[in-house]
């Protein structure tokens, strides 16, 4: 597979770290990663769809190596990111599949740019993200702190302890990611994870849509999932055997799901 790293402007002084793999021609498919994660993500599951998909990757802004701005974070601007990215890269429509954090951008973006989604993969996410106060409790401890101790907690979310038990060096590496993200990345996608709902927004979503829940993520459990399902015409659901980290843990089902639903769901 041959991959391309890009930096793209998405505004004035804010670069996001993109990612440019699988097959030209094939439909387009824009990855959004979940919070304190980063394109490292999708690589299982990148893999596995090069040859079904012209993949975009990128790192949502304040993680990974895109830039990590003090202030600025709303659900929207992340949302004009993505706009920004596709615009780069000359794609009037893709299908977007976000994971969590990622999955409430992948809303906004079915319910306010609807000319540029082919579709909508929403994996381990949900509407909204109460209680708002939690979040904002984890932006001041993050930014007076850093991101250590939030390291070990979020990899008993994300990850089953059999996956924990059987894959620790896959696991040592979202643990890596996770602390390296920058605090001010992290307390900017708190805050828009304390205050922002997509739940009145979710009946204007018309494009295909598949959700994807993980049968053991505490996080993001399949009820949250149902909702989403109850809200969009037409929503497929599919569970996986996996927790919050759906594309790590069950990559071969994730990618085979996201591959049907591709051969169904063609961009303009």
């Amino acid at each position: 597979m041959t991959t391309t790293l890009k930096r793209i402007a998405v505004e004035p002084g804010v670069s996001l770290q993109v990612r440019v793999s699988g097959t030209p021609g094939k439909p387009a498919l824009l990855l959004s990663n979940s919070l304190t994660a980063d394109l490292s993500t999708w690589d299982e599951v990148e893999t596995r769809l090069a040859p079904h998909a012209f993949i975009i990757g990128y790192d949502t802004r304040g993680h990974g190596r895109s830039d990590a701005p003090g202030e600025g974070y709303t659900l929207g601007r992340l949302g004009a990111d993505a706009i920004a990215i596709l615009d780069a890269l000359s794609i009037p429509k893709a299908v977007v599949c976000g994971l969590s954090l990622g999955g409430l951008t992948a809303m906004w973006l079915g319910a306010h740019v609807p000319d540029r989604v082919a579709g909508l993969v929403l994996a381990n996410t949900a509407a909204n993200f109460p209680p708002p106060g939690m979040w904002e409790e984890r932006a001041r401890a993050a930014l007076e702190r850093g991101l250590a101790p939030f390291v070990a907690p979020a990899l008993e979310r994300w990850f089953t302890a059999g996956f924990r038990a059987a894959a620790p060096e896959r696991v040592a590496q979202i643990a890596r990611v996770i602390g390296a993200t920058s605090p001010a990345g992290y307390a900017g996608c708190c805050r828009i994870l304390a205050h922002a709902d997509v739940g009145p927004d979710l009946a204007a979503i018309a494009c295909p849509t598949l959700v994807i829940a993980g049968t053991h993520d505490p996080s993001t459990p399949p009820a949250r999932a149902e909702e989403i399902c109850a809200g969009i015409a037409g929503a497929e659901l599919v569970c996986l055997d996996a927790a919050h980290l759906s594309a790590v843990e069950a990559p071969e089902a994730f990618a085979a799901a996201v591959q049907d639903f591709l051969l169904r769901t063609r961009a303009d």
